[in-house]
């Protein structure tokens, strides 16, 4: 595995790993990544609830979490630190404020076309902006956006594909189809940022992200023209992960069946491990009754089976009656617990395994 650079800042160790809310990837998870060469990325989804006792109200308390968890993680690791924030967030602006603020080493948008991101740095801020697209055609848009109205390319691109946890940025009829597939995806990127690279004489390295699993993946997808790697599911089953044990025990003890496709509350396609939570909401059993945070933009409380930060938040405390996992398509592969550098020596061995296959 080969070191690259987001803007300016090397990666030893290409592999990010991806932001998870609600609690999912914090400072502990991010640190640990941070500490053996790769990027430490902390989830700002639901850092209000995590954090409520340091406000009176949510978004205010976001903000003291969002800090609170950067100074921990700069108080452990010289290493390289992220944040994950979703465009679809209400707070979407005072978190980037925010990571900027507190000198995050890189923000990763996406959830949306963060089109505003560079307006938000100031001519002293350090951190780097890598949005999340999955497709070409956003990637393109989004680098000629970015140059005409702040004269500002990505320094990196993160290209999600259908097999990703969590949210999905495709129609339900697109995950399954191979037109769609990250090994179809990560090409067509590469090719649109090509122009943006020669013309600008800018290096936009793209990151795969999406049901990548294993060291073999990592090195298949780097051969359709991935500079580095996004993995998710694979960090969820360590010892470091800053979820409970229960919440990583439902991957250990999922099997393929299990990992399914929901329609989330916020109108978008997931994917989860399915439990009896989510057979109630497809029976028609959850209803809140009023909305306490207004997290989402997009979700709206009239028609919303259940409050998804507090099923995210349930979950990542163990509560699994009371919510569920999302999860990668090859969660279920999962078979033990085990340590962040543990888990980076595999990936690195089955890398090189799959290399010397091929001389």
């Amino acid at each position: 595995m080969k070191s690259f650079r987001i803007g300016g800042l090397e990666i030893r160790v290409p592999i990010i790993q991806g932001g998870m809310g609600v609690g999912i990837s914090l400072s502990g998870l991010a640190v640990a990544v941070a500490n053996e060469g790769g990027v430490g990325v902390i989830s700002c989804a639901g850092l209000g609830l995590l954090y409520k006792e340091k406000a009176e109200n949510y978004i205010q308390s976001s903000i003291e979490g969002l800090k609170a968890e950067l100074q921990k993680a700069r108080s452990a690791t010289k290493g390289i630190i992220g944040v994950n924030i979703m465009v679809a967030l209400t707070n979407f602006e005072d978190m980037v404020k925010t990571a900027i603020s507190e000198k995050a080493d890189i923000i990763f948008a996406g959830a949306g076309l963060p089109l505003s991101l560079p307006g938000f740095l100031k001519k002293d801020s350090t951190t780097k902006l890598v949005p999340i697209v999955s497709s070409g055609k956003a990637a393109k848009i989004l680098c000629a956006k970015w140059k005409a109205n702040y004269d500002y390319l990505p320094d990196a691109i993160v290209v999600e594909g259908p097999k990703a946890g969590g949210h999905l940025g495709f129609k339900r009829e697109q995950i399954d189809d191979e037109n769609f597939s990250l090994e179809t995806i990560v090409p067509e990127v590469v090719s649109e940022v090509k122009f943006f690279e020669e013309k600008y004489n800018k290096e936009i390295p793209v990151i795969a992200a999406g049901g990548l699993y294993d060291g073999a993946d990592i090195y298949n997808i780097m051969q359709k023209g991935a500079r580095g790697v996004q993995l998710g599911s694979r960090f969820v089953t360590t010892h470091e992960c800053d979820a409970s044990d229960l919440f990583k025990q439902s991957y250990i003890e999922s099997k393929e069946d299990d990992v399914q496709i929901i329609q989330s509350p916020v109108g978008m396609p997931g994917r989860a491990i399915g439990n009896g939570f989510l057979d109630k909401v497809k029976q028609g059993l959850k209803m809140p009754q009023t909305c306490p945070f207004h997290c989402i933009k997009t979700c709206d409380i009239s028609s919303s089976p259940y409050c998804i930060i507090t099923a995210l938040y349930n979950a990542a405390k163990g509560n699994l009656k009371s919510g569920y996992a999302f999860c990668g398509s090859n969660a279920f592969r999962a078979t033990k617990v085990i340590s962040v550098k543990e888990l980076f020596t595999e990936l690195k061995e089955g890398f090189q395994q799959k290399a010397l296959s091929f001389r």
